[in-house]
């Protein structure tokens, strides 16, 4: 692990809501350039050291995809879906606003939709989540409309660019691996635990690369059919917090406890719920031969270790779910723009190479792909911009 990696952050900063008592977190591993990226989640049980090993993350993230940010995150320990919400989200964003306005770009998380948090932005002055490096560019107005053009692009399927790419992401980490396995994707099977955002993106685009998704969990159980499911109609049926509608499931799919997902038969197993979800407690339940993490944090170092004895390897999520961040400072930056094509193929191009790479020292010498990858951010670290160098944004 690099020095600065694995070292200190920067910043942590604790805010109390003084309407509800509810707790927030703004934790700043690094700041390059003067600027630090990462998410706001909102859930309920949040925790300061949770905020604390997602922003190492991120900063292992940007480094992963040389992007010229350093690593943050935001958590709010508050239920989402409590009407309150949203006020606990804009009293957390004016207090962290002097980080906001030019230092820390945050975007969706956990709890909080990119439409949400840029509907706060707007409300408090600031355009949209992005800002502290949109003002920095040499036409802020052009550079925002690029932004908004980007994140609103129409894809197949009803959705907007801005929302699926993350997931677009991880399904190529999956593909990568199934590569580097020379498989057939059409003789691959996955299982994804959480169809939110993220889950949901990745499983609409590997069952378009024709992959068999044999099982979905989302609050309400695991969805399992080893023929598989048929995912846009799986999707279809969910509301806005991620769960399927049962009433609108084919009788033929079994309903199977949340928890059984980790145990599904397949090839890859996806984790796309919530931090710590594979535990020294069920890892000895996962039967999948690769692990792609796309939540957070998704596997304890200690599951992590069990599952290599068992010889299945995790791709880690700071490069299998990283797909958003780098496509946001992609777009920030001018490398892409509204048309989802050039995106898709750069991301695409990027995440299976990387890929590539972990998988190949772990085929050949059973080195985790963790290890790989910190590797490669060990050595993006010595040579990445000061914090006081100045950015170029066209």
């Amino acid at each position: 692990m690099g020095s600065e990696y694995g070292a200190e952050p920067l910043l942590r900063l604790t805010w109390t809501d003084p309407v509800t008592g509810a707790h927030g977190y703004l934790v700043v591993h690094t700041l390059v350039s003067g600027l630090a990226t990462g998410g706001t989640r909102m859930r309920a049980g949040c925790t300061l050291s949770e905020v604390e090993d997602l922003a190492r993350g991120m900063a292992a993230k940007t480094a992963t995809f040389d992007l010229p940010v350093g690593g943050a995150k935001g958590g709010i320990d508050f239920d989402p879906k409590d009407p309150r919400a949203r006020g606990v989200l804009t009293r957390f964003c004016q207090a962290m606003r002097p980080w906001l306005d030019a230092h820390w770009v945050t975007a969706e998380d956990l709890g909080v939709p990119q439409s949400l948090i840029d509907e706060v932005f707007a409300e408090l002055g600031l355009g949209q989540s992005y800002h502290a490096a949109i003002q920095r560019s040499a036409d802020p107005e052009r550079t925002l409309r690029r932004v908004h053009a980007g994140l609103s692009a129409p894809v197949p399927g009803g959705l907007l660019l801005g929302d699926v790419i993350g997931g677009y992401g991880v399904a190529q980490a999956c593909l990568g691996v199934v590569a580097a396995w020379r498989q057939d994707p059409a003789e691959t099977t996955v299982a994804v635990q959480g169809i939110g955002t993220m889950g949901g993106g990745a499983a609409w685009y590997l069952h378009e690369a024709g992959v068999r998704i044999v099982a979905v969990a989302d609050a309400a159980g695991t969805l399992y059919d080893p023929n598989g499911l048929d995912v846009p109609a799986l999707l279809e049926a969910r509301d806005r917090y991620g769960e399927i509608d049962r009433d609108r499931v084919p009788a033929h799919v079994r309903r199977l406890p949340r928890s059984a997902v980790i145990a599904t038969e397949a090839d890859i197993l996806v984790p796309a719920a919530v931090s710590y979800a594979l535990t020294p407690d069920n890892s000895y339940d996962v039967r999948a031969s690769a692990v792609v993490e796309a939540a957070n944090a998704a596997t304890t170092p200690e599951a992590e270790a069990m599952l290599a004895a068992r010889d299945i390897p995790v791709v880690p999520d700071f490069v299998a779910n990283a797909g958003a961040a780098a496509w946001a400072w992609w777009l920030i930056l001018g490398q892409v723009g509204a048309d989802p094509t050039d995106s898709f193929a750069k991301l695409r191009s990027e995440m299976q190479a990387k890929v590539a790479l972990l998988l190949a020292a772990w085929q050949d010498d059973r080195v985790l792909p963790r290890r790989t990858a910190l590797e490669f951010v060990t050595a993006r670290h010595t040579t990445t911009s000061t914090p006081d160098q100045v950015l170029t944004i066209p």
